[in-house]
């Protein structure tokens, strides 16, 4: 006999108690594991595939992992440095290149940059606060809470969990779906099946594509000579998510400094903009469509705000769980809309009236 609908909602209740509490406390104890499930359902699809393939679960899971390693050893002796020499170089430019901004406005423009003009002023602002803050996220990052030893055990932790995460995955789901209330189970998969598709369209397709255009962006700067390339290509990737504004704040941030370092070489400057609008271009006639889809569920501005409100109250475990607990609840909103136009509370006296 199914208990009552009161009692259900307390035990449900008292379980998402438990686990915002976990993830208040436990924050930081559980971010490799949060990462580590995170690669594994990244990595899900292509582990099944190799077993399409003919491999058995341990030996495609162990191709996957010594793929990602010589990736990574690759990307950390490649690219990691680099990047971090052009972060700091551009933080100790930016107050120049704030310089040249305003004697550029000045001799073109000299009418908004008198002595002691809002303009004026707030360009000498912007230049030393990005100086000064980012030479202090520098040094936060370097020695704060994420000390060189918690850098290295979760190094270490996140390969492990994701590894054995990955080897079970299958298991884990079986486990889980016989624990599962047997009086909702259809209704539990269901949305778990449309949770899964929204996240795999999500996740693992935007995930891919901001690679791509990461990958592009930089190696298209670098290719013509833009300082600071690799930066604006990485940044410009990793806000594609969000439609538009990686390609707009990317763009923005090559095309200002293409303009210091090539003024009057207009056809370098062009070739810059160029590569935002083939970036543009490609994401949304290829790559979008095809990895991602037309529609996942998840809209921008309810993506940003599941950032922001589990960003500001879980910190940066928050953020990690905030894409799949945006796919969660807007699916589950979804049904809970679907069930409601199905109900009297919505088509009233109508629908007896209809049956009659």
């Amino acid at each position: 006999m199914a208990l009552p609908v009161r009692t259900q909602l307390k035990y449900w209740g008292i379980a998402t108690a438990i686990l915002i509490v976990l993830l208040w406390f436990l924050g930081d104890v559980l971010l490799p594991f949060v990462l580590g499930g995170a690669v594994a359902y990244f990595l899900d699809p292509v582990a099944d595939r190799l077993e399409r393939l003919g491999m058995s679960r341990a030996m495609a899971t162990g191709t996957i992992t010594v793929a990602m390693i010589l990736i990574f050893v690759i990307f950390a002796l490649a690219v990691v440095p680099a990047l971090v020499r052009q972060t700091s170089q551009l933080i100790d430019t930016a107050p120049e290149l704030f310089r040249q901004l305003q004697a550029f406005l000045t001799t073109h423009f000299p009418s908004i940059m008198v002595e002691g003009s809002p303009v004026r002023e707030t360009l000498v602002s912007i230049g030393e606060t990005i100086r000064e803050r980012g030479a202090q996220l520098i040094d936060a990052v370097l020695t704060s809470a994420m000390s060189l030893l918690n850098i290295l055990l979760l190094f270490v932790i996140v390969p492990v969990v994701a590894v054995y995460m990955l080897l079970d995955w299958d298991n884990m789901v079986a486990r889980v779906d016989s624990l599962l209330p047997r009086d909702h189970a259809p209704v539990i998969r269901r949305l778990a099946r449309d949770i899964d598709k929204t996240l795999a369209g999500f996740i693992r397709g935007m995930g891919s594509v901001c690679l791509i255009l990461g990958i592009y962006y930089a190696l298209a700067l670098w290719l013509v000579g833009l300082n600071f390339g690799l930066v604006v290509g990485v940044v410009a990737g990793m806000l594609t998510f969000i439609p538009y504004v990686g390609a707009i704040v990317g763009g923005a941030l090559a095309i200002g400094l293409a303009l210091f370092q090539f003024w009057g070489e207009w056809v370098w400057i062009a070739a810059v903009a160029g590569i935002f609008f083939f970036g543009q271009f490609l994401e949304g006639n290829f790559l979008t469509p095809k990895m991602v889809g037309e529609s996942v569920g998840l809209h921008p501005v309810w993506l940003i705000l599941a950032l922001s409100v589990f960003g500001s109250i879980f910190g940066f475990v928050g953020m990690l769980v905030a894409v799949p607990l945006a796919a969660a609840l807007g699916v589950v909103a979804r049904f809970l809309v679907d069930q409601y136009k199905d109900s009297r509370l919505y088509l009233g006296l109508e629908s007896d009236e209809d049956q009659g």
